[in-house]
């Protein structure tokens, strides 16, 4: 018995979830591997990857001392 394959492609988006995934990941000192088995993926026509649940990154905001607050 054969077994039918497709090849795709990464598209633009998917591979940007997975760079969040992966930046997430280092921030939060958490494995990857989760957040990669729980992508769920949808095919263009094109045949390229789309990720449906791509990951949420969010960063605290702080002054780091931007061009606004360097004194003259």
């Amino acid at each position: 018995m054969k077994i039918k394959t497709k090849e795709m492609n990464l598209s633009d988006q998917a591979l940007g979830a997975l760079m969040m995934a992966l930046q997430k990941s280092l921030l939060n000192q958490e494995d990857i591997v989760p957040v990669l088995k729980g992508f769920r993926f949808k095919c263009n026509e094109q045949k390229e990857l789309f990720v449906l649940n791509p990951p949420i990154v969010k960063f605290d905001v702080e002054a780091v001392g931007g061009p606004e607050s360097a004194e003259v």
